[in-house]
């Protein structure tokens, strides 16, 4: 993340450890059955909203379980609420986008085989 602050980058740092714990702690069931990971937290300025990076395996299920998790934002908001209590004033509103890079990796590994 060019230009952030040093605030920034822990806020994240902490804000994506926490999510994929929440996330791993509901298991796969609950997201039909897919691995989700939190792969990277971007954070505005004034800490209020975060852009959290997920990639989803298999790639055939990541339609519905980015649906699932928007959906869910709300309720994911309040468990890291709980977790990040002492440590933040204001909760980040959550917006869930889907990192593409191991597709894109997987992409031009195809490529290159050929």
């Amino acid at each position: 993340m060019e230009g952030a602050s040093t605030r920034q980058l822990k806020v994240a740092r902490e804000i994506q450890r926490d999510l994929a714990q929440i996330i791993r702690n509901k298991g796969l069931a609950a997201y039909d059955g897919a691995m989700v990971t939190v792969s990277e937290v971007r954070i505005s300025p004034d800490l209020s909203i975060a852009k959290v990076f997920t990639s989803i395996f298999p790639s055939s299920k990541q339609e519905t379980v980015m649906k699932m998790l928007q959906d869910d934002s709300r309720a994911l908001r309040g468990e890291l609420g709980r977790m990040v209590a002492k440590q933040l004033r204001i909760v980040p509103e959550l917006t869930f986008i889907l990192d593409t890079t191991l597709d894109y990796a997987e992409h031009i590994e195809e490529l290159l085989k050929k």
